[in-house]
């Protein structure tokens, strides 16, 4: 079963509003990567290792952040990537959007390819979230030049 199989658009979304902001902001990042059909344990890891080093998530344990990859692992397989972006999107507030949409950019042109689901999945995170279209420009600029660097010293 693909991430993509279960359609909830046409269903009432029950987990509006369930999630605290940390949660909304980790759920828009797993959503981007799985955006592409999947996440490996590569990219939760790398994820994971990032969140460790955000102010955001300073007071949170090893264990308190695989308790929350798990509950929103399990949101994602058993509801879906909408029901789960969802969620996140009406519980992000206004202050995280600009850093989710930067943390979700740079999961998704990690790898060096983006694809046209990866694609829409950007065009669409910075409509939803409401950021300028100028400023999102300039995140993926940003990201795209940060990832350059990243690849050059992995060569």
């Amino acid at each position: 079963m693909s991430l993509f199989d279960k359609n909830v658009l046409d269903s009432h979304n029950q987990f509006q509003d369930i999630l605290c902001p940390e949660e909304a902001f980790v759920a828009i990042t797993l959503a981007a990567i799985a955006s592409n059909g999947h996440i490996s344990k590569e990219e939760s890891h790398h994820v994971s290792g990032i969140l460790s080093r955000m102010k955001l998530f300073q007071s949170y344990t090893n264990d308190l952040l695989v308790d929350m990859f798990e509950k929103l692992l399990n949101l994602l397989r058993t509801e879906g990537i909408d029901t789960l972006f969802r969620a996140a999107q009406s519980s992000l507030p206004d202050n995280l959007k600009e850093s989710a949409f930067a943390l979700a950019t740079d999961m998704v042109l990690s790898d060096g390819d983006m694809t046209t689901e990866e694609q829409d999945f950007l065009s669409d995170l910075y409509h939803c979230l409401n950021i300028n279209s100028d400023m999102a420009n300039q995140i993926v600029k940003v990201i795209l030049i940060k990832n350059q660097g990243q690849s050059v010293m992995d060569d």
